[in-house]
């Protein structure tokens, strides 16, 4: 990876404004990359070519009359669930969706930025799972080990990111798909404060509990483009009071009480944590106790937090569906999950939303005798291509569950949390790598080279964890563990796809 490529949103935006490099170049060199990386990675359902092609000569244009904004020329990716003027918005789904006429607001805020919009990226259909696989666009594959998959629902954002097609992308969380493809490709993933970044045209996403956050390869970069996307519309049902978060990138946290936790939420259903996520996990509070921090083992009382994620979660499946243009596209289990959204949507999403007051009670306790939670982002590695593709719905919620236990109960409390690299785990044994979109075959991986990291590790990653605004706090603790493990120096190999990839 050449050192050009490995320059993030901060640097890019320093040597755009003065005048090293022009957006035209940047946007060119990323288009191309998204090209030549498309047919192995998956990463993009729509590429907008001519669009950011015109926007960077517009950037271009401004930036020699003097005019500057804090993303001005830069490239980055938005997710298949925001609106950008002139594209669909398919969040995933099969079929013909319309022509958008206006941007979302996170989207106009990028704009009014500065950044040029390369394209939207991958997700599996309505953000349901911690998979980018789908009838509608095939399979986004993990730049680290093309065998497996980067983790969902914000999947395609995070492949783009971790093969350097763009260097920092939004994505969406409602259960984790911001933090858990952070994870598994090796990126900082923060999901902000409920309505921190705006969800117009929607008041509130899958009745509050999905947010928009950032995905990037440093701490800072991840910080910058939160603060570009920032803010609220008059229309919003949640507006946090503004805060600067690059700023807390580059300031020290002082002295913390650290929580570290490695039990998970009551579900019902098995969760058993992988020891290369326990070790890895560990290591990391290690680290933190080695900066000055004293980490304690507590656990915070998570209660019924499960009881209230379906309601909030199946009703907003059930929105999400009557938008579809041809419903019977959808993947079983999401016309199952609508079905289930149907009778969720009353009384029981009238409970769920009435107790989460209590919950912030419940949970917030630990923040009485603690700073931050530790905790791992997920239970396991990335899973392999294809692994829960063919389950039935309820399997691939226990599949997905036992998986990703870490970061649901977050979304429910609508507060801000952080995942940051922790290592990697041993790769499976290789194997014969599946053709670009045919579904590896169970228990399979990619033979050696192919696009996974010189050690063959596949990452894991820990997540950071506050009350109600805390993520100047979260990133500034991030930023120092990241000074310390110095994570961005680290790259996927993508051997098979480096003679395409222009420098």
């Amino acid at each position: 990876m050449s050192r050009s490529l490995s320059h993030g949103l901060v640097e890019q935006a320093r040597a755009l404004a003065e005048g090293e490099v022009t957006s035209r170049a940047l946007v060119e060199r990323s288009l191309a990359r998204i090209e030549a990386a498309q047919p192995t990675l998956n990463a993009f359902r729509r590429i907008r070519v001519e669009a950011a092609l015109a926007e960077a000569e517009a950037a271009d244009r401004k930036l020699a009359a003097g005019e500057r904004a804090p993303l001005l020329g830069v490239p980055v990716a938005v997710k298949d669930d925001m609106d950008v003027a002139g594209e669909p918005t398919a969040f995933g789904c099969p079929g013909e969706f319309p022509l958008k006429t206006e941007d979302g607001e996170a989207v106009r805020r990028l704009r009014q930025a500065g950044a040029v919009i390369v394209g939207k990226t991958n997700t599996p259909e309505l953000g349901q799972w911690p998979f980018t696989e789908g009838p509608a666009f095939g399979e986004t594959r993990n730049p680290w080990h093309l065998g497996h998959t980067p983790g969902g629902s914000s999947g395609g954002a995070a492949a783009a990111v971790a093969a350097g097609l763009v260097p920092g992308a939004l994505g969406s969380d409602g259960a984790g798909s911001v933090r858990i493809p952070a994870a598994w490709t090796h990126l900082v993933g923060i999901k902000p404060q409920r309505g921190r970044i705006s969800t117009w045209p929607d008041a509130e996403a899958f009745n509050g509990i999905t947010g928009i956050g950032t995905l990037a390869r440093t701490v800072a970069d991840a910080a910058l483009l939160l603060d570009a996307a920032s803010g609220s519309h008059p229309g919003d049902r949640h507006r946090p009071s503004a805060v600067a978060m690059l700023p807390a990138a580059r300031s020290e946290p002082g002295r913390l009480r650290i929580a570290l936790s490695l039990r998970p939420a009551f579900t019902g259903t098995p969760k058993p944590l992988h020891p290369a996520v326990r070790s890895a996990v560990m290591g990391v509070a290690e680290r933190l106790a080695a900066l000055g921090h004293e980490v304690i083992e507590a656990d915070p009382r998570y209660g019924p937090v499960g009881l209230t994620f379906v309601p909030r979660a199946t009703a907003g499946v059930r929105e999400w569906c009557a938008r579809v243009p041809d419903q019977a596209l959808l993947d079983p289990r999401t016309r199952s999950a609508a079905r289930l959204g149907r009778l969720m949507g009353g009384g029981p999403l009238r409970l769920a939303r009435y107790a989460e007051a209590r919950l912030h009670a419940r949970v917030g306790e630990i923040f009485h005798r603690f700073d931050v939670v530790l905790t791992p982002t997920t239970a396991t590695p990335p899973p392999l291509i294809g692994a829960m593709l063919p389950l039935s719905g309820w399997r691939t919620d226990r599949a997905m569950i036992g998986a990703c236990p870490y970061a649901w109960p977050w979304n429910v409390l609508g507060w801000p949390g952080i995942s940051v690299p922790a290592g990697f785990a041993p790769a499976p044994a290789p194997a014969p790598a599946p053709a670009p979109g045919a579904p590896a075959a169970p228990g399979t991986a990619p033979a050696p080279g192919a696009g996974h990291h010189a050690a063959g590790g596949l990452p894991l990653g820990a997540q950071l964890l506050g009350p109600a605004d805390s993520e100047p706090l979260l990133i500034s603790l991030a930023a120092q563990l990241e000074a310390d493990q110095r994570w961005y120096e680290q790259w996927p190999s993508l051997d098979d796809m480096e003679d395409r990839l222009v420098p």
